[in-house]
């Protein structure tokens, strides 16, 4: 890796520790760095373009990372990761990709990831996205994201769009068993021209299962959000949607929540909520002797923490 991929990969990933983890490295389409525990393995695809992780039953410490770099103008980079969690195991994951472009030519990463939770499994899986360069061109980021999980197994999913992306669709599936429970909290950042929607699509099948969703997004500029959740609940089962929004200047924001009752112990629950910076924050900040412009970047991050 040269400079620039180190500067990339810490702002991505910048926990990544090589001695004590499994890891993939992928650069512009390859592969380029590569390890696996003795009880986390790491395989290519033999069909198509992507990878294979096998963590084993009762792994109580695994830690993968498997980041992504574009760094050439004009590449549409798609591969599928597939992840499969043995019983009784504490994984984290570690994702993520980010896209340098200086040219004038469209740069994009698609990446469809699966996992197959096993029985009391916890896992804890992070995504970062990031953008940079003075090109032209657009760096486009569409995640792809498929969760199963077995009975009594945990998926806690953190993702965060940190800036610099022009345009993102990202979907989430979500199929739960009794007694699991999936989290997921999102974090977005749109500025200038960029788009960006989100898809949750979660069913709750099993009894004693459930889903919280949290998206804290700030949209300002000319951007625009679309935040979109599904969520049906077919058995004694809990889900809480949550999306919460700041837009700024003549930035856009949609938010449809959905939910769909089909056992009569089904408790749904959704709220959104959409508005500009609140006027007495602004004025506390401002007082204390910052500008206007800090107080409110002082506010929009401390929304997104």
């Amino acid at each position: 890796m040269n400079d620039l991929d180190k500067h990339i990969l810490k702002i991505i990933n910048e926990e990544l520790n090589k001695k004590n983890s499994a890891y993939n490295i992928r650069k512009d389409g390859k592969s380029i760095e590569r390890a696996s525990l003795e009880h986390v393995r790491i395989e290519s695809k033999k069909d198509k373009e992507g990878i294979n992780i096998y963590v084993d039953d009762n792994t109580l410490e695994g830690y993968v990372h498997i980041p992504v770099l574009l760094t050439k103008s004009g590449l549409n980079d798609k591969v599928y990761n597939d992840f499969y969690i043995g019983e009784n195991s504490n994984v984290v994951i570690n994702a993520g990709c980010g896209i340098h472009n200086d040219k004038h030519k469209d740069s994009e990463h698609e990446g469809i990831h699966r996992f197959f939770v096993g029985k009391n499994s916890s896992v804890k899986y992070i995504e970062k996205h990031y953008g940079e360069g003075e090109g032209t061109g657009k760096r486009i980021l569409n995640p792809v994201t498929e969760v199963y999980l077995e009975e009594g197994s945990t998926l806690e999913m953190n993702t965060a769009q940190i800036k610099g992306v022009s345009s993102t669709v990202r979907k989430t599936k979500g199929v739960l068993k009794d007694n699991s429970k999936l989290v997921i909290n999102e974090k977005i950042m749109t500025h200038d021209n960029q788009s960006a929607k989100t898809i949750f699509d979660v069913k709750l099948n099993g009894k004693n299962s459930s889903v919280k969703v949290t998206s804290r997004s700030v949209a300002i500029d000319n951007s625009n959000q679309e935040f979109v959740s599904n969520v049906v609940g077919n058995d004694d089962c809990f889900g809480h949607v949550e999306c919460d929004a700041i837009i700024k200047d003549n930035a856009k924001v949609i938010s449809s929540p959905k939910i769909e009752a089909n056992n009569i112990n089904a408790r749904l629950i959704h709220e959104a909520t959409i508005g500009k910076i609140a006027g007495d924050q602004l004025i506390k900040l401002m007082t204390l002797g910052l500008s206007k412009k800090k107080a409110e970047e002082t506010i929009i991050n401390g929304f997104l923490k």
